[in-house]
């Protein structure tokens, strides 16, 4: 029974940021009914699937959005809801009749959460995208990568970060606002708007002299040597993040480099020299020899896992930062409550497996 315990969500089933932003809300309690396509459900597709683990935790109901009776069960279950999440290019739910000046009508607290990636509004606001597009108008991705070209972060600062997490935030302060004001609000959850808001402190940096828009030329993008990843004897990674000044000592101890042989820690003439001689030095041990010296010190330093190590590591397991959802690990809810716990409840359902069991719990016929 997580905080969000007695929340009601819709969430009109899409893809990416829209389901990351309703599993968050599903893991701390929220009941959260994803509204699936009927004719996927006609179909058997999609089918439940334990892989599916952004569609974790809901249940699901299969509706045909341009049906005028399924419309009706929509619109009850609406009623019903604190919030809404949706995912459509701007102008398509009104054009259902599902827009929110359509839903206030008989909810006006319904808390009305839009997904986009462009926004509500702009020149190219209608225009088909995804997350790399987005982060490539931010100047996020421009900053990310290589000396030759930027390289993409996965999809993790667009839809996840910049997108999803920003929507789920974005609907809790409504819903924290339409307590008090009894009336509800749309949340314009652009994943431009996301992304750039994430990168706050470089704009910062950029600002007061401290960020050039060379890639591998600043202290967090792999520019800086005491901030990077290196190569050891096994072909394997080790990260290093020894920014303040009592951390790079620690970290220059345990390498047996002597520091005052060394060209200063902020002195850019010399990185390239601290380069070479980190680069050699870390080339003389295994990953697994370089944890037994530098793990759980003060130097900053964690070896570089792939996703199929990370949840076997010692502090991983004991902290349960991933978990196994029928049999398939993944990682658990976050962040942690010490006494109202998230919790996983399932994995993806089908398509319109809690039809019945939905509507009858909302008290809606259909």
């Amino acid at each position: 029974m997580g905080p969000l315990n007695g929340l009601r969500v819709i969430e009109i089933a899409g893809i990416g940021p829209g389901p990351f932003c309703g599993m968050l809300l599903s893991d701390m309690g929220a009941d959260v009914v994803r509204i699936d396509r009927k004719e996927s459900a006609d179909l058997g597709i999609p089918v439940q699937t334990k892989f599916g683990v952004l569609g974790r935790g809901r249940r699901s109901v299969s509706l045909d959005l341009k049906s005028p009776t399924d419309l009706v069960t929509v619109k009850a279950l609406i009623d019903k809801a604190d919030v809404l999440i949706e995912g459509f290019r701007p102008g398509v739910m009104e054009r259902l009749g599902l827009g929110p000046q359509d839903c206030w009508k008989t909810n006006r607290k319904l808390v009305y959460g839009r997904m986009t990636g462009w926004g509500q509004d702009g020149p190219i606001a209608k225009a088909a995208g995804h997350d790399l597009n987005y982060i490539a108008l931010t100047g996020a991705l421009a900053a990310i990568g290589t000396k030759e070209a930027p390289v993409p972060p996965l999809n993790l600062v667009g839809d996840f970060g910049g997108g999803g997490m920003m929507l789920a935030m974005g609907v809790l302060a409504a819903v924290w606002e339409a307590a008090r004001s009894g009336q509800g609000q749309v949340v314009d959850a652009a994943m431009v708007d996301g992304a750039a808001l994430l990168m706050a402190s470089i704009y910062g940096l950029r600002a007061a002299g401290r960020w050039t828009d060379q890639r591998v030329d600043n202290v967090l993008d792999g520019g800086a040597p005491w901030y990077g990843v290196y190569l050891t004897k096994d072909g394997r990674h080790v990260s290093i993040a020894a920014i303040e000044a009592k951390f790079y000592e620690e970290f220059l101890q345990r390498t047996g480099l002597d520091q005052e042989s060394l060209p200063k820690q902020h002195d850019r003439s010399g990185w390239p020299v601290l380069r070479q001689r980190f680069t050699e030095v870390f080339a003389s041990k295994t990953q697994a020899e370089w944890c037994v010296v530098m793990e759980g010190s003060d130097c900053c330093f964690a070896p570089v896992l792939t996703m199929g190590e990370a949840p076997q590591h010692a502090h991983m397991a004991a902290r349960g930062t991933f978990v196994q959802v029928d049999g398939v690990t993944q990682p658990g809810p976050a962040p942690r409550f010490s006494r109202t716990p998230s919790q996983i409840r399932s994995s993806q359902p089908a398509s319109g497996a809690h039809q019945q069991e939905v509507l009858r719990d909302w008290g809606v016929s259909g």
